[in-house]
């Protein structure tokens, strides 16, 4: 009686072992299923901290991914992927700390071009691609036309960039610096 007791016991734990497998497997291809239909405006609260996380730290592995955004590591592989073809995730990259390269001076520059008509607007944007003290270029709305970040050694390789380089910049009409003092946040 007790052996009969004992295989049906085992055989019920199979069993369950078995169900809660297959609930398992069921989960992952439901979660597979939805990172692929999702289109690419469609981002979830997963993909977002998924988005978070890599920006904080792209250099965590899927597993530490999957981890911190609660799902396994192949509905998070597949969100990846689904997140760099749409255009989310542009790229990878290093955090370099620019002072300790001899890149500590940073001057922010006001722009004001002679001309605003879409093809000077162009020219100027094509042309800035060329500076590489040049870090950011934002076009403003504003009563100047463009903000710079410059990044630079010093003050004086500052003054050469920006009489050789930014005002040799087409349409170039005025230009206004302001030198950062302190990076407080840089993101």
């Amino acid at each position: 009686m007790a052996q009969a007791s004992t295989a049906a016991n085992s055989s019920r734990s199979k069993e369950i072992d078995r169900i809660v497998h297959s609930i398992y497997h069921i989960g992952i291809i439901s979660n597979l299923l939805t990172a692929i239909s999702m289109t690419e405006d469609q981002l979830d609260r997963i993909d977002r901290n998924i988005l978070s996380a890599l920006g904080r730290d792209g250099r965590l592995s899927m597993s530490e991914l999957a981890l911190k955004v609660g799902l396994s590591k192949t509905p998070v592989q597949a969100r990846v992927k689904r997140l760099e073809k749409d255009g989310y995730i542009r790229g990878y990259r290093a955090v370099i700390d620019r002072e300790r390269m001899g890149e500590g001076h940073v001057a922010f520059v006001q722009v004001k071009l002679s001309d605003t008509r879409s093809a000077a607007l162009d020219a100027f944007n094509r042309a800035v691609q060329g500076v590489p003290e040049i870090e950011q270029c934002h076009m403003m709305a504003s009563s100047f036309d463009y903000l710079l970040k410059v990044r630079t050694t010093d003050i004086a390789a500052y003054r050469r960039v920006l009489g050789e380089r930014i005002s040799a910049l087409p349409h170039v009409a005025q230009t206004s610096t302001f030198v950062a003092m302190e990076t407080v946040k840089d993101r």
